[in-house]
């Protein structure tokens, strides 16, 4: 049980920090260039990537990582480890609520709401601008959790 504990807080650590670069790749730069943008070249380029990351390596990554938070948060609750265990179940719930379950409350909606307009109405800038601070704002959160994720794994692994 120990073998496949690592090879999980492994595979964890890494998955996570991958989705953390991403994300922070997205906060940092890339929406920040689509603000810079005309909304509608703004809005079909993220509609353009909305739907190209669902049939991309990516969602491999993503849900994956997800399944291996839970196997973790179960293995580490079985075979309790002390702090260890404790920086296993919280990596596990950091990604899986903050960085997992996040996206598909509050930036999944929005992708669906943006994929629904174009053009440069008044409301469909309207949207774009608070689809922008929204989105980013939550990005932000899945940022922060999945790194936070990434880095108690590690440091669970250091203890066990």
């Amino acid at each position: 049980m120990q073998i496949l504990l690592v090879i999980c807080l492994a595979a964890a650590a890494v998955g996570s920090g991958l989705v953390a670069g991403i994300f922070f790749a997205f906060s940092t730069f890339v929406m920040t260039a689509f603000s810079r943008i005309p909304a509608e070249q703004g809005i079909a380029a993220m509609n353009s990537i909305n739907v190209t990351i669902v049939r991309s390596p990516f969602m491999v990554l993503f849900v994956p990582t997800a399944i291996l938070c839970i196997v973790i948060a179960v293995l580490s609750t079985i075979n309790w480890h002390g702090g260890a265990s404790s920086l296993m179940l919280g990596g596990a719930a950091l990604y899986v609520v903050a960085s997992f379950l996040s996206t598909i409350v509050f930036n999944v909606p929005m992708n669906d709401a943006l994929a629904k307009v174009s053009g440069n109405a008044p409301e469909t800038v309207a949207l774009w601008t608070t689809y922008l601070r929204d989105w980013t704002w939550w990005n932000h959160v899945r940022t922060i959790a999945s790194l936070l994720s990434s880095v108690a794994f590690v440091r669970a692994l250091m203890l066990i």
